[in-house]
């Protein structure tokens, strides 16, 4: 049995646990798939390498409204795909390379369960078998797509936000069932590469998870662009010619020749990790508990990001993998998670960026709020942009004046909450940041300016 003073499980944000302060020190690293976790290789970065593909293609199609008159002449699927991926795939294999040949590392590549506390069964893909003990586990196996049991034995190929990017050839139509993040930013995707996309969503509208009113906002305007079965099903799907599936639906229609794309969630990875053999204590859906220190209840075994967090969000867990890299070797000196405002953005079209508390939550929670929504196309940049449908929604504590939540959908929204966001940080009051600082004009900036001077605190 090998012994190790750490051992890691999962090699996306965990594989930056490896800080100077191992030096000298013996560090496992185990990984069954490809090395960098789902942020390099199947989520956050391919897919917005393909988003933006598809911002350019929406922005030819619109450029009339401009003034200009422009044709989409050819989308080159396969050059597209190879941008996203010569890049990302060598950066995958150069980070196993080094974890197999660097100092003080040791990459298992294969698939760990727990025998025991701190000891660990590997096994190794090459068909082999290791044992590894070490003083402290580090379980980040981050999560996997998760597929509806009644899509699981159709006999259909089914594709997941693991696969759908590598497809050899651009379909002519697909389904997409879901109707959360990876549905939306998938159908903007392939909606705009020129694929006839049809979202299977079983509720009556999109991004539930979101502020209602941007949610229903978001929803009309994706009407407009997407055939989208609300309240539907798929009831049974087979195999067609060329690696498709024919789809039924529960309102009694079939998308024949389609390519399935499932976007239904994702689980956390912990069903084979045999976490009982090390008493390691999970929440009901999967995730690994921890405390605001990352430690599970046995001692020496933590857990940082999606495999246990609250958040499936890849800057939530590099500042988990900070924290947790500092109390590793500093048993003395622990710190905290501090998730108290967690910015997220749905890369879709519009783009949607959130942070805080939404309107509902206030409600619920009886709040004495103000809330003001201030439309894109009511400020300088949005008569350029010839804007429609951005919005940016704030609200504030009338007690304090202190920002309590912001939502923002339309261009750059992911950009333009980060003000929201470090203001709900420092603490800054609405008088502040909004009269305290000169705003660009004619930026899209004012567009948060003006929501908040708009907000009725009195």
């Amino acid at each position: 049995m090998d012994h190790v003073d750490l051992a890691i499980i999962g090699s996306g944000s965990g594989n930056s646990l490896v800080t100077p302060d191992f030096d000298g020190r013996r560090v496992a690293i185990v990984e069954s798939g490809t090395f960098g976790g789902t942020c390099l290789n199947v989520g956050c970065i391919p897919t917005k390498m393909f988003v933006y593909a598809a911002e350019v293609a929406t922005t030819i199609r619109d450029s009339q409204r401009y003034g200009i008159d422009s044709t989409l002449d050819e989308v080159r699927w396969k050059d597209i795909r190879e941008r996203v991926f010569g890049r990302i795939d060598p950066i995958a294999e150069g980070g196993k390379q080094y974890r197999l040949n660097g100092e003080n590392t040791t990459a298992y590549l294969g698939r760990a369960r727990f025998t025991g506390p701190r000891t660990l069964q590997i096994a190794l893909n090459d068909g082999g078998t290791a044992l590894v003990e070490a003083d402290q586990v580090v379980i980040a196996t981050g999560t996997h797509p998760s597929i509806p049991t009644q899509l699981q034995n159709t006999g259909a190929p089914l594709h997941t936000s693991d696969t759908v990017m590598r497809l050899e050839e651009l379909p002519q139509r697909m389904v997409i069932v879901g109707g959360g993040y990876i549905a939306c930013e998938f159908a903007h995707v392939f909606a705009a590469l020129g694929v006839q996309v049809t979202l299977v969503v079983r509720g009556q509208q999109l991004l539930r998870h979101l502020d209602s009113e941007i949610s229903h906002r978001f929803t009309d305007e994706a009407k407009k662009h997407w055939d989208i079965r609300f309240g539907t099903e798929v009831t049974d799907a087979s195999a067609a010619e060329g690696n498709l599936a024919n789809v039924e639906l529960s309102d009694g229609t079939t998308v024949t020749q389609a390519v399935l794309l499932v976007a239904t969630g994702r689980a956390p990875s912990t069903a084979d990790l045999d976490l009982a053999a090390a008493g390691v204590q999970m929440h009901p859906d999967g995730r690994v508990k921890v405390d605001a220190h990352g430690r599970t209840n046995v001692e020496g075994v933590w857990a940082l990001g999606d495999v246990s967090s609250d958040f499936q969000l890849k800057h939530v867990a590099n500042h988990e993998a900070r924290v947790v890299a500092h109390n590793l070797a500093h048993p003395q000196d622990l710190r905290s998670f501090d998730e108290s405002f967690v910015p997220a953005a749905v890369f879709t079209h519009p783009q949607i960026a959130t942070v805080g508390a939404t309107q509902d939550e206030l409600d619920e929670q009886g709040v004495d709020y103000a809330v003001k929504v201030q439309a894109y196309g009511d400020v300088a940049y949005g008569w350029a942009t010839e804007d429609t449908s951005g919005v940016c929604k704030v609200l504030a504590d009338k007690a304090t004046g202190r920002l309590l939540g912001a939502h923002i959908m339309g261009y750059q929204a992911s950009i333009l909450v980060q003000l929201l966001v470090q203001a709900m940080r420092f603490d800054l009051t609405v008088e502040q940041v909004a009269r305290g600082q000169m705003w660009i004009h004619p930026a899209l900036t004012e567009v948060v300016e003006n929501a908040l001077l708009g907000l009725d605190l009195t």
